[in-house]
């Protein structure tokens, strides 16, 4: 009924409240590829964002924390376990509108550019030109940026098997900072690019990014954005950022 739980780490809080699970996932015959999932607390209150399936110990830790009663998908490519976790709490479930590689569930609320984060001193933040959704939750107390699949870091390939690698590099993966190639080739309308999400996104007073994929950076990562960003598109208009 449920996709299975696949290897992961043990929980590790990188912020007060903000607790990382970095696990895998088998996209086919010896391709393994790692992910991560995002838990939030408030009060006793968890918000679990990008979910991933935890085994029973994991299930077990993450009880421990608290109660589960937030589900945020921000990725249209992302969404298996989202009902794993539905069916086992009585947790609101977020997302943007137009979901298309996991259709179902539909959102109890719907994210869009008006919508209030679940989790005080965040916001939404939305990739407005993206074909397919695509968000990033924003926490300026800790100038964290938490993503999907538009920007991704990478500081080692764990939970990535050597085949992924090959895939990985022939569709422009690097360790470092990546802005996601599949991703921006799926959900760049005809004729457009995604350079203005960018720089809006650059407006936001971030350093620390976190993904769906790849590790944690704490530090200097909207300036690797900003080189990336230099690479990836030909139409930047002169902003501040540039200026500075």
């Amino acid at each position: 009924m449920f996709a299975p739980a696949y290897p992961h780490d043990p929980i590790q809080e990188i912020y007060t409240n903000i607790f990382l699970i970095h696990g895998s996932i088998k996209m086919g015959p010896g391709l393994w590829l790692n992910r991560n999932m995002l838990i939030l607390k408030q009060d006793t209150e968890l918000t679990l964002v990008n979910p991933v399936r935890l085994s029973s110990e994991g299930l077990n830790e993450l009880d421990q924390l608290g109660e589960v009663t937030n589900i945020i998908r921000l990725g249209d490519f992302h969404g298996l376990d989202d009902p794993f976790y539905l069916n086992r709490y009585d947790a609101k479930f977020l997302c943007q509108e137009g979901q298309d590689t996991y259709s179902e569930p539909k959102p109890d609320v719907v994210i869009d550019s008006n919508t209030t984060s679940p989790i005080a001193g965040s916001q939404f933040f939305l990739f407005e030109t993206a074909l397919f959704p695509e968000a990033a939750l924003f926490f300026p107390q800790h100038k964290l940026l938490i993503t999907t699949d538009a920007i991704q870091y990478y500081s080692d390939w764990s939970y990535t098997s050597f085949l992924t690698k090959i895939a990985f590099k022939l569709m422009g993966f690097k360790l470092g900072m990546n802005i996601g190639g599949p991703w921006i080739q799926r959900v760049t309308p005809k004729g457009k690019t995604m350079a203005s999400d960018f720089e809006a996104l650059l407006q936001l007073d971030f350093d620390a990014v976190i993904a769906a994929h790849g590790t944690l950076i704490k530090e200097n990562a909207k300036s690797l954005i900003q080189i990336e960003m230099q690479n990836r598109f030909e139409d930047l208009t002169m902003t501040s950022w540039q200026k500075s």
